[in-house]
């Protein structure tokens, strides 16, 4: 259970009625961001109280009817997740600036990754992402999920830096002997196709934006000890 202390107001409105949980902000930022379910985070785990208020600050819990009325169900874990994932988040000014900030890091961080300069053909490096970033003035919303804003701000800085997204597609074939770690290739990557070997080596056809293109080989060399053999399709 969430510590009182530590935790923030998630309000949901439905007409004139608002609904509202106590919540661990980074906790309930993971559930908006789907990161719930088997494996993860259960949505008890973001409550500081298992309660349904109507307002939270005076402590005056939601009534059985309305919550029928709104979400057709009284289950708390049920509505919880939706007033999480549906509602806002109020967070203090401190959390929201850190959030904000983890944020645009992440969002830095991919368009480093998956996009490259088409005038010269390699990535651009982070900096370069954020100053076009700073001039196209683009706000992040802490709320948002990445792939979101990853899509609003390449529409934002796009007239700032020459950008594209262009995707590589490699074929690999990975040997005999170190066939054991594939699902460390599959959980990090994109593969179109695959296939076994008679002699017990895996072949496949990986797709990966361009600008992980280095970075590809070089977890695949590590992965194999430099004995993996590549082509680039595309």
């Amino acid at each position: 259970m969430v510590s009182l202390e530590k935790a923030v107001v998630a309000r949901f409105k439905h007409g004139k009625k608002t609904f509202e949980v106590l919540v661990d902000p980074e906790k309930a930022d993971l559930i908006r961001s789907g990161g719930e379910g088997e494996g993860k985070i259960e949505v008890e785990e973001a409550l500081a109280a298992e309660e349904i208020f109507e307002d939270a600050s005076k402590g005056k819990k939601a009534t059985e009817s309305n919550l029928t009325a709104v979400f057709s169900t009284t289950e708390v874990a049920e509505v919880a997740r939706r007033i999480i994932r549906e509602g806002e988040v109020q967070l203090t000014a401190e959390q929201r600036k850190r959030k904000v900030e983890e944020k645009k890091r992440a969002v830095v961080e991919r368009i480093s990754r998956i996009s490259i300069n088409p005038k010269t053909n390699t990535p651009h490096p982070p900096q370069r992402i954020e100053i076009a970033m700073k001039e196209a003035k683009v706000h992040i919303d802490p709320f948002k999920s990445v792939d979101e804003l990853v899509a609003t701000t390449l529409k934002a800085i796009r007239p700032k830096i020459p950008i594209k997204i262009e995707e590589t597609k490699i074929a690999i074939k990975i040997p005999a002997a170190y066939t054991a770690r594939v699902y460390e290739i599959k959980k990090n990557y994109e593969v179109a196709k695959e296939e076994w070997q008679a002699d017990g080596s895996f072949i496949a056809l990986v797709k990966v934006p361009a600008g992980v293109r280095d970075e590809l080989f070089d977890f695949l060399n590590a992965l194999t000890k430099g004995e993996v053999q590549t082509k680039i399709v595309k």
